[in-house]
Order: structure tokens, then C-alpha cells, then sequence
């Protein structure tokens, strides 16, 4: 696992309308608000550059872009965000949270789009530089009930969303899957019931990382 002496890296991943953009968003609230110094990233996009990417990756208009290109595209955002981005703040000893990192690549172009997950390790390796979570809080919510929330957002970035509900659930059983791999670094939360209530639950995973 990647470490730095000084910075921690925590990223939320989830199924789509799961809620883990919020949470992100809380954490990143409560730590600058005890004083800690805090990078917030989202992907795709994160960098200038990658919120170019991002608009590609998400326009539904783009329907005719192919899982490879999707998952190059994807890995091209990450590879700026890390470079410009994430290792600078982790060696200034911030605390970067991330809305969405690698483990969203395994679970919605290499199970979803079944270009496999060995496919996904290997851009990883070139694209990440080794650079791996110290901790991942993926929030849960069923794919049904997480759609119907993320189409109430009246989002216009919505070309992944729109997939058919059996891609949603192939990326989901993903998540499961990376928990019951990783149980030290990869921890699902329920997503269920008030943001407040999650937080309290993520707080819980959080704490004995940097406390």
C-alpha cells in the first residue's frame, strides 16, 4: 500500500445516487473544521484537465464512446489528478479525500462493461504510480433505489446513469467483491437512512486513521 509520512489518502466510492458525494463533502467539512489541512478531489475531472475529460465521459450525447475509450479516458483524468494534484497535497502532508478513485474503474468498466479487472490493474499500475487509498469508505445503497435518487438530482452528466440496470448491479457486486478482498482498506457502509446518520458510521471507519 502507498503511504507518505506525513499526508492520508481516503476515497468514498458507491453506486450511483448512493449518497458518497455528500459524505465526502461532510468529512472534508468536519476535518477543516478541527483545523486539518484538506484536498478535495472528484473524479472523473478533479484537475482542469480532467473536468475537459469529464464532460466527454458524462454527456449522454456521447453514446457511440466504446468501453476501451471510456476506460483510457478515464485513467487519462486520474493519471493528471495524481500527478498535478494528489502526490503534491499527500507530500505537503494534507489530507486528500476523493469522490471516486480506481475501485470505481474496477467496478463499472471491469465488471460493469466486462473488460475485466486485470485490465483495470494494469492501467492502475502505469497511471497511478503506485498511489493506492490508505482507506476506502464505499457507501451501499441497492442500484434501484440509488438511480431513482441520482435522477432526481436533474443532473445533465448523466451517460453513465442512463445504462441498463443490470450494468448497475454487475458494479455493485464489484464493490461487495473489493470488500470481501480487501477488508483492512475497503469498508462498506449502509447507505441508508439520513446523511447525518452515515457520517456518523464513516466517522467511525475515519477516526483511527488520523487520530
Amino acid at each position: 500500500m502507498f503511504t507518505t509520512s506525513r499526508g492520508r489518502f481516503i476515497t468514498f466510492e458507491g453506486p450511483d445516487g448512493s449518497g458518497k458525494s455528500t459524505q465526502a463533502r461532510m468529512l472534508a467539512e468536519r476535518l477543516r473544521g478541527e483545523g486539518r489541512p484538506v484536498l478535495e478531489s472528484a473524479e472523473p475531472g478533479g484537475t482542469p484537465i480532467g473536468q475537459q475529460i469529464r464532460r466527454i465521459l458524462l454527456d449522454p450525447a456521447n453514446r457511440e464512446l466504446t468501453p476501451i475509450a471510456e476506460l483510457l479516458l478515464m485513467f487519462a483524468a486520474r493519471a493528471q489528478n495524481v500527478e498535478q494534484w494528489i502526490l503534491p497535497a499527500l507530500a505537503q502532508g494534507k489530507i486528500v479525500i476523493s469522490d471516486r478513485f480506481t475501485d470505481s474503474s474496477v467496478a463499472y468498466q471491469g465488471a460493469g462493461r466486462g473488460l475485466g479487472w486485470e485490465t483495470v490493474v494494469e492501467l492502475d499500475r502505469i497511471a497511478c504510480q503506485g498511489l493506492v487509498p490508505d482507506l476506502t469508505i464505499c457507501v451501499d445503497i441497492d442500484s434501484e433505489t440509488g438511480l431513482a435518487r441520482a435522477a432526481g438530482r436533474g443532473s445533465s452528466e448523466t451517460r453513465l446513469e442512463e445504462q441498463a440496470i443490470e450494468f448497475h448491479r454487475k458494479a455493485r457486486d464489484a464493490y461487495h467483491e473489493l470488500a470481501r478482498r480487501e477488508p483492512r482498506r475497503f469498508h462498506l457502509i449502509d447507505g441508508r437512512g439520513t446523511p447525518e446518520g452515515v457520517a456518523a458510521k464513516v466517522w467511525e471507519e475515519i477516526a483511527p486513521l488520523i487520530t
